[in-house]
């Protein structure tokens, strides 16, 4: 019996094993069916490099890879700047007018002999056959150092009144982030959280750089400047101008209305006088005087049936 038992154990063990070998390999060719079948990992365009950030007039390379599923697919790349407007950049197989001589395709990308602060922004890479499409993004970014910004600030303002004080640099990429500063002094962005600005009622947008004072008041008067900064090269700042703010002159605008009223009174007193003096013409002496005489109705003898005038007229 135990002979028995063991031969047995010994016979069945193996068979076991094959039947499930036999078993998980028919599982495993079934999921590769399916996955082909379904395309779950068929037909993908990827790339390596979403963000590419490189110095203004050097090379770029924009990665751009596919799957072998594809065969010898027709590969195409679509520009979009910063202002939204798209372009080709390369279309069956070439690069267009404006790219030719300045990018080259290659298999697994696109490659920029020389980029320029216009090429900033969003490239697409297409890839396409006879039943098949995909397409991934990448993002360029042209290092340029900021300018000296423009800045508008008023040098005089009244209080009460909003106002408005701006700050712009054009060249910087990527974009600038801006700083304001009174007096030597940067001005918080949130200025309820400083005890010396608590009383302060002005806002700032670090992304358009514009400083607002919602109504502006004496203890905001000072020297005001700008800073722009992206992150390449150093900040580069306006000159500083001085801002005053000034009450409302009401002294002023009374002495105004009454001059005016003044004025207008002495010259309906100017009128009045010309005209009491003669110095316009009256209606009767403007224009000429003419008498007309009704003419009158025997104008002819009946007798011989001749016209005769028997009266004229007198002007």
């Amino acid at each position: 019996m135990g002979q028995s038992s063991l031969s047995t154990g010994g016979i069945d063990t193996p068979k076991k094993t094959k039947d499930t070998s036999v078993t998980d390999d028919m599982f495993a060719l079934a999921f590769v069916l399916f996955l082909q079948t379904t395309g779950t990992t068929a037909f993908k365009v990827s790339t390596t490099t979403p963000v590419v950030s490189v110095p203004e007039n050097q090379g770029a390379d924009l990665k751009c890879s596919y799957t072998a599923d594809f065969g010898t697919p027709r590969v195409e790349w679509k520009f979009k700047n910063l202002q939204s407007s798209q372009t080709l950049v390369v279309f069956d197989g070439k690069p267009t007018a404006n790219y030719k001589g300045r990018v080259e395709l290659y298999k697994d990308g696109l490659r920029f002999n020389k980029v320029t602060r216009e090429d900033n922004g969003e490239y697409t890479c297409e890839v396409s056959s006879s039943q098949n499409f995909g397409e991934t993004n990448v993002k360029l970014v042209v290092q340029v150092p900021p300018s000296v910004p423009m800045c508008r600030i008023p040098t005089s303002v009244t209080t009460g009144r909003k106002t408005v004080l701006s700050c712009y640099d054009k060249d910087g990429s990527p974009p600038c982030a801006y700083k304001w500063f009174k007096n030597k002094e940067p001005l918080p962005e949130d200025p309820s959280k400083f005890s010396q600005y608590k009383n302060s009622t002005y806002t700032i947008n670090s992304q358009t750089g514009d400083l607002v004072f919602p109504h502006i008041s004496k203890m905001d008067a000072g020297e005001y400047y700008c800073s722009a900064s992206n992150g390449i090269g150093s900040p580069k700042s306006c000159a500083p101008v001085r801002v005053a703010v000034n009450d409302v002159n009401t002294g002023g605008i009374v002495a105004g209305v009454i001059v005016a009223l003044l004025a207008l009174g002495l010259l309906a007193f100017g009128l009045w006088f010309a005209y009491r003096k003669g110095y316009f013409p009256k209606q009767d002496d403007s224009k000429p005087r003419v008498v007309y005489n009704q003419p009158s109705s025997d104008y002819a003898d009946e007798d011989d049936g001749e016209f005769r005038q028997k009266s004229s007229f007198v002007v």
